[in-house]
């Protein structure tokens, strides 16, 4: 698949499961929708390997730092006065930053569809 053809081929860190995961839930758009969705799913999308730092400082910094920067406040508030829960919580979030992060980005695909439906 050509990189001009799908723009998503140019997200950093994007997995295939990711990108069938975009196309399914843009098919039905029209090709301005497809852009006005594009525009706003890359802006707030999180790359796997950003989880992976923030989930590294949050081990030996700052404990909980990648659940705020996931939009989690209140796990982010327990990670913190609890020491990313004893540090257990710290490194389960280290081993599933992948997940972390698609969890994530699926939410704002939905967050954008839902824009890019109502906006065109």
């Amino acid at each position: 698949m050509d990189m001009y053809q799908n723009p998503y081929m140019g997200l950093p860190g994007i997995t295939p499961e990711e990108l069938g995961f975009l196309q399914q839930a843009t098919a039905e758009l029209s090709e301005n929708q497809q852009k006005y969705f594009y525009m706003s799913y890359t802006t707030k999308r999180k790359d796997p390997q950003d989880v992976l730092i923030f989930c590294i400082i949050g081990v030996f910094l700052v404990p909980g730092l990648q659940r705020f920067i996931l939009g989690q406040v209140g796990m982010g508030v327990l990670y913190l006065f609890t020491v990313g829960l004893c540090f257990v919580g710290s490194i389960v979030d280290l081993v599933n930053h992948r997940s972390l992060a698609m969890e994530f980005n699926r939410k704002m695909a939905y967050e954008s569809f839902q824009l890019a439906k109502m906006g065109n």
